[in-house]
């Protein structure tokens, strides 16, 4: 069984201005993800490995402020 998620582009792709209860909870992400990259760095040997879990970290920051920002969903 296939699941279709609702997505409206005009939706996603437009500016939604933070609150502060937004800004608070990038914080919080922001702040844990630069911890887990100073352990990976600190931890982790030098290498592609490394390099794609820093990746995944950022990739993984960057897509749990996207669901604040979008507050969990893809369209209104």
């Amino acid at each position: 069984m296939v699941m279709t998620v609702p997505f409206d582009p005009d939706y996603v792709f437009s500016h939604h201005d933070p609150t502060p209860a937004k800004l608070a909870a990038y914080e919080a992400i922001h702040a844990g993800a630069k911890r887990f990259a100073e352990v990976i760095l600190a931890k982790t040997p030098s290498g592609d490995d490394q390099a794609a879990a820093l990746r995944l970290l950022r990739e993984s920051t960057m897509i749990a402020c996207a669901a604040i920002a979008l507050d969990g969903r893809l369209a209104k």
